[in-house]
C-alpha cells in the first residue's frame, strides 16, 4: 500500500509565538549551535547557562531565569568529574537539576560502554521519555553524525532526530561545535567545521572568539537566527574561581561583561586576526596613506570609506591602523570625522577651529570645532558617541 500524504488546511493551524528559555538567545523546543575556534570558552558559556537555569540566576542581558530548570549535558570531550561539574558548580549551578549522560549497557547490570549520540539517541530519548528538561547540550555535535559530516544530506538526517525531539518536548537543544582552520574573515555561520547543514539546520547559531590583542575580552556573537534578531552580543572573562568552599575545589567559570551592537562578521573581524603575518604590509601601508590623508585636516568616514577602497585597502585594515595611529572619530551632526592628533592625543585645533574637513585635496566646510566637542564633554553625553567605533561607517 502507497504511503498517504496528508495536506494540512492552514486555517485548523494556531499560530503561537516563539517560547523562550532566555528571550532573543535560547528558544524551547528549537536547536542552537554555538561554534567557536578551540580555546575561546565555548563549553563553559554552555555550561554557564546550564548553572542559570539551574539556580534561576541571571543571564548576560539581566534576564533573570526560573530556578529549578532540569539540565541534560553529554560530552564527549571533557570529563564530568574534574572539569564539568567543577565548572557548573563555579557558575553557581545547583547540582540537583543537573544531569549527564552516563553509559550505555545493553541489560541492568550489565557491562556498560560510552554513549555513542550517532547510535544511542533513540535509546537516550527512550530513557528520559518521562522527564522534563528544558535544556539538552551535546559536545561535541558533530558526533551525532554517522556518516559523512561534510555532507548536507547525511547531517540533516542524522540531526533530524534531533530536531523532532526538540519539538515534541519542548526543550531547548545546544549543540557545540568547532570553526575550521583558516576561515578567519568569512561569514561566522560559514566558518562552522563540516557541512553547511550544521548552520543551516539549527534556529540560532552563535559563535565565540578570542582577540589576538593581550588584555582584550573575548566576545559571544549571535550569528544567525530565523527566529529573533541576529547580531550584537556580549564581552566575557573565562576566569578560575572557587566551586567547592569546604574542598577549595575550583572551576572555570563565566564573568561576562559589556553588551555589543553590530553584525557578527564585524564583531568577529574587530578583535581576530589569523592572519597577522600577511596583514602587516597593508597595515603598514594602511598607516601610511591615512597619515597622508589626515595630514590635511579631518576628513569625512564615508569619502575615507571610498578612497580606501579605490586604493584597494581593506576597511577593517585602515580601522586598525586608525587605532594605532590614535586618530579621533568625532561627530558633526550626522557626520563622522576622522582627525589627526598632533600629539599625545592632543587634537590639532588650528584645522578644527576652522572647520575645514580634507576631501583628499579638496576643503569643505562642517559644523561645532572638533576640540570644542571634546573640551564640553560632548562626546560622552551618547555612549555611541564615546565609542566611535560603534557603527558610525556602516551603511549596509
Amino acid at each position: 500500500m502507497s504511503p498517504i500524504v496528508h495536506v494540512v488546511d492552514a486555517t485548523s493551524v494556531i499560530p503561537q509565538s516563539i517560547n523562550w528559555l532566555w528571550p532573543g538567545w535560547l528558544a524551547k523546543g528549537k536547536l542552537h549551535l554555538l561554534a567557536g575556534a578551540a580555546g575561546t570558552g565555548k563549553t563553559t558559556i554552555a555550561i554557564n547557562w546550564a548553572a542559570v537555569i539551574t539556580s534561576g540566576r541571571t543571564f548576560p542581558d539581566d534576564h533573570q531565569a526560573s530556578a529549578g530548570g532540569r539540565v541534560l549535558i553529554w560530552s564527549g570531550e571533557d570529563d564530568y568529574q574534574d572539569s564539568i561539574v567543577p565548572r557548573f558548580l563555579a557558575n553557581g549551578g545547583d547540582n540537583q537539576y543537573l544531569h549527564l549522560v552516563g553509559g550505555v549497557s545493553s541489560e541492568p547490570g550489565g557491562n556498560t560502554r560510552p554513549f555513542d549520540p550517532a547510535r544511542d539517541l533513540a535509546d537516550l530519548i527512550a530513557a528520559v521519555s518521562n522527564q522534563r528538561f528544558d535544556l539538552l547540550i551535546i559536545d561535541p555535535i558533530i558526533s551525532m553524525v554517522s556518516g559523512d559530516s561534510h555532507k548536507n544530506a547525511e547531517v540533516r538526517r542524522s540531526l533530524q532526530p534531533l530536531v523532532d525531539f526538540a519539538t515534541r518536548t519542548g526543550m531547548a537543544v545546544l549543540g557545540i561545535s568547532h570553526f575550521s582552520k583558516g576561515s578567519a574573515g568569512r561569514d561566522p555561520v560559514e566558518r562552522v567545521t563540516g557541512s553547511l547543514a550544521f548552520g543551516a539546520l539549527p534556529r540560532l547559531v552563535m559563535g565565540t572568539v578570542k582577540p589576538t590583542e593581550a588584555g582584550a575580552k573575548r566576545r559571544l556573537v549571535r550569528a544567525k537566527s530565523n527566529i529573533g534578531p541576529d547580531g550584537d552580543g556580549f564581552e566575557f572573562e573565562v576566569v578560575q574561581t572557587c566551586a567547592v568552599a569546604a574542598t577549595g575545589l575550583e572551576g572555570q567559570a563565566i564573568r561576562w561583561g559589556a553588551a555589543l551592537h553590530g553584525a557578527a562578521k564585524e564583531l568577529f573581524e574587530d578583535v581576530q586576526n589569523e592572519n597577522a603575518d600577511f596583514e602587516q604590509p597593508a597595515r603598514s601601508e594602511a598607516r601610511s596613506w591615512l597619515k597622508s590623508i589626515l595630514g590635511t585636516g579631518p576628513v569625512e568616514v564615508s569619502t575615507l570609506e571610498r578612497m580606501a577602497a579605490a586604493k584597494g585597502l581593506a576597511w577593517r585594515t585602515v580601522r586598525r591602523a586608525k587605532d594605532d595611529l590614535s586618530v579621533e572619530a568625532l561627530k558633526r551632526g550626522s557626520t563622522w570625522l576622522w582627525i589627526m592628533p598632533i600629539g599625545d592625543g592632543e587634537i590639532d585645533d588650528q584645522a578644527a577651529d576652522v572647520g575645514q574637513v580634507g576631501q583628499g585635496g579638496q576643503v569643505g566646510q562642517v559644523g561645532q570645532p572638533a576640540h570644542l566637542q571634546k573640551l564640553n564633554g560632548s562626546r560622552n553625553a551618547d555612549p555611541r558617541e564615546a565609542e566611535p567605533d560603534w557603527d558610525p561607517w556602516d551603511r549596509n
